[in-house]
């Protein structure tokens, strides 16, 4: 049986919806709300420390992030090569400190206050040659905010990389830490956890067998038809601590 294919729902009129791949995230696919939310978390703690700013972010895909850093950045440029990614950004999102543009994250090139580049490292073929582009970038005391998925919690256990076909490599805590220190002079890691309804839903799954027990009731699908739309920003948190059980890294990086 073929997958079934999720495009965005209730687009402005003249903004053409893309469809969800698994290369990116989107917003107003109520499927995808959990992996939505989860980027969004990390946009909104960034958008907290760029204020006054200029940003740039790197494959920035639909745009929703790029959106989120112009509500208090001086300006915010959106990076993507994607045609389609980029076409529905430049038309959905509109703000006179925000433009994008269509290009490599390794080719495009603008002084700035800040690089936001999350949820993408681990799509590259050379990592470490993206890094010193965006070091070379940087004003002096900027900082590069570039997240990644923990592979511990992302893949299987036991499992050196999940099954995405879009990822290249998958990072460990310490592994994540070695490359960014590889090319800046100082680094912060911080991990993102579930909070709130996600880290009671965890629990219940950990220490209930909940998914055992709505699986038998046979409500599986009305549960999460119900649950997963309902999952905010909020129930996600950045902190430091045991990083290994961390759902994300987030590096703030400072040359």
């Amino acid at each position: 049986m073929a997958e079934p294919i999720y495009l965005q729902e209730n687009q402005p009129d003249g903004v053409p919806p893309l469809a969800l791949t698994g290369e990116r995230t989107l917003p107003d696919v109520p499927e995808e709300n959990y992996w939505y939310r989860r980027h969004l978390a990390v946009y909104e703690w960034i958008g907290a420390r760029v204020r006054g700013q200029r940003v740039i972010d790197m494959a920035c895909g639909e745009g929703y992030g790029s959106d989120l850093l112009a509500r208090t950045a001086a300006s915010v440029v959106g990076v993507d090569a994607n045609p389609e990614a980029h076409e529905h950004a430049r038309l959905r999102y509109v703000r006179d400190n925000l433009r994008f543009e269509r290009d490599l994250v390794d080719h495009f090139a603008e002084p700035c206050d800040a690089v936001v580049f999350l949820q993408t490292i681990e799509h590259v073929e050379d990592p470490g040659a993206v890094l010193d582009h965006f070091a070379g970038m940087l004003s002096p005391g900027g900082s590069a905010y570039v997240s990644t998925p923990n592979v511990l919690t992302l893949a299987p256990e036991g499992a050196e990389k999940s099954g995405n076909p879009w990822h290249v490599k998958e990072y460990r805590a310490d592994e994540f830490r070695a490359l960014c220190e590889a090319h800046f002079a100082r680094v912060h890691i911080l991990g993102l956890f579930h909070a709130r309804k996600l880290r009671a839903h965890q629990l219940a799954i950990e220490k209930l067998r909940w998914d055992d027990v709505h699986a038998r009731l046979g409500i599986t699908k009305r549960f999460y038809d119900r649950f997963t739309p309902a999952i905010a920003a909020e129930d996600f948190s950045l902190r430091s601590g045991d990083l290994d059980g961390a759902l994300d890294f987030i590096a703030v990086c400072r040359p």
